[in-house]
């Protein structure tokens, strides 16, 4: 056991893909147990059972092509209209604009890409410093991860068998919680930028409004269509690629129709890649579980953990080292099925376990060393990696505090039960 332990870390180190080094601890628990490794293929294929699952592919493709339209511009325009009047309110802006893109792409690095061309020149040019630009567009790029129809919620639920239409309510004020966190920093430290950055017109409101008329109604839809009874999940998700095509393709035409097999191609490359974790996971789980290992670690955490709080500080730091080496998508196929019978135990809430899991892994994305923010906003703006590092280090901090409140206050993600 610890032999094959060694290997598959090895692997890890060399590069192995990380579905190769999950279905090979599968195949190998297997063949201790003496059992067919015929049934490896038959939990892959199992993910095939679980209708939910469409809705990761078309919330994905709608949020890709939004991002090679100008929504993007429409976007920072109607949050600029509403409150660029506010004294140094362009930080709010960003901060509005971010989540919102990125409840939908369900990739920070996508939101980064898209808004931060529009974003960071204008944060520049209203006067704000240079590090603090650069550390707000690489840290609003995470946001919005606890908002529906976020696909990390959406593979959170799938995992844990918890209702995705629950988890979408438990993750909007943990949600809010961070992006106000986050503005009343932003606008504290920028409290002398005294003049605003547009006066408030309701013209160029209703301007704003009505250039931004067709995509505004999008989160309208995907929630009243869900809590309303009227749309499943993945029925939403198919309105929400329908709808985005239509408007983007064929109304606005901002993407070209010979553009769709690309965009189509990059955005099931992320989804492929997911489902392949997953699918392997299915099978490593159920490995886990005939060897009786949720049952092992219960008991080793039984014998150092004294309590609720205890368990949920040790959970809370294990996540935050793990977010620092691994990918959000990935970490929810791997871990997700351990930590959930164990909390369960200790009374905690797959809720509330869920929102806290996704909002400390969120903290990943600007986490040295591997943190995903940090790169992609390195090579995005031309800047040393060191310094982004010292950029976000605040609001890596400001989020932090926001995520032990999250930890230990439930009744913020289980409010309407």
């Amino acid at each position: 056991m610890i032999v094959s332990g060694i290997i598959l870390i090895v692997l890890a180190l060399l590069g192995a893909p990380l579905f190769v080094i999950i279905a090979a601890s599968a195949m190998w628990g297997f063949y201790r147990q003496d059992v067919s490794l015929t049934s490896v293929p038959v939990e892959v294929f199992s993910i095939a059972e679980t209708p939910i699952l469409l809705a990761i592919p078309l919330f994905t493709l709608a949020g890709y092509i939004l991002s090679e339209s100008e929504a993007p511009g429409r976007l920072v325009r109607f949050t600029q209209a509403l409150m660029g009047w506010v004294p140094g309110g362009l930080p709010i802006v960003a901060l509005a604009a971010c989540a919102f893109f990125t409840a939908f792409t369900g990739a920070s690095g996508v939101t980064i890409i898209a808004l931060g061309a529009i974003l960071y020149p204008a944060l520049q040019q209203a006067g704000h410093d240079d590090k603090f630009n650069l550390g707000l567009v690489t840290s609003a790029g995470s946001l919005g991860l606890l908002f529906a129809p976020s696909l990390p919620i959406i593979l959170y639920g799938v995992v844990a068998g918890v209702s995705i239409d629950q988890l979408f309510l438990a993750g909007a004020v943990p949600g809010t919680l961070m992006l106000v966190f986050l503005g009343a920093y932003c606008m504290w430290t920028q409290r002398d930028m005294r003049k605003p950055l547009s006066s408030f017109s309701g013209k160029e409101v209703l301007s704003a409004l009505r250039e931004s008329a067709l995509e505004l109604p999008l989160p309208f839809i995907v929630l009243g269509g869900i809590y309303s009874g009227k749309l499943a999940v993945s029925d939403a998700a198919a309105v929400t690629a329908v709808y985005v095509i239509v408007v983007e393709v064929f109304i606005r035409r901002e993407v070209k129709f010979s553009q769709l097999p690309d965009i189509v191609r990059e955005s099931m490359m992320l989804v492929g890649g997911i489902l392949l974790i997953l699918g392997v996971s299915f099978a490593s789980t159920n490995y886990m579980i005939d060897a009786g290992i949720p049952e092992k670690l219960f008991e080793f955490t039984e014998s150092h953990v004294s309590g609720r709080f205890t368990f949920l500080l040790y959970l809370l730091l294990f996540l935050l080292i793990l977010g620092a080496i691994l990918d959000i998508f990935s970490a929810i196929v791997l871990v997700v099925p351990l930590i959930l019978p164990i909390a369960k135990l200790y009374d905690v809430d797959p809720l509330h376990l869920g929102i806290m899991f996704l909002a400390a892994m969120q903290l990943g994305y600007l986490t040295p060393p591997v943190g995903l923010n940090l790169f992609i906003a390195s090579y995005r703006f031309n800047k040393p990696i060191m310094q982004v590092y010292a950029a976000t280090w605040p609001f890596l901090l400001i989020l932090f505090a926001a995520v032990l409140i999250i930890t230990f206050v439930p009744a913020l993600s289980i409010w309407f039960k």
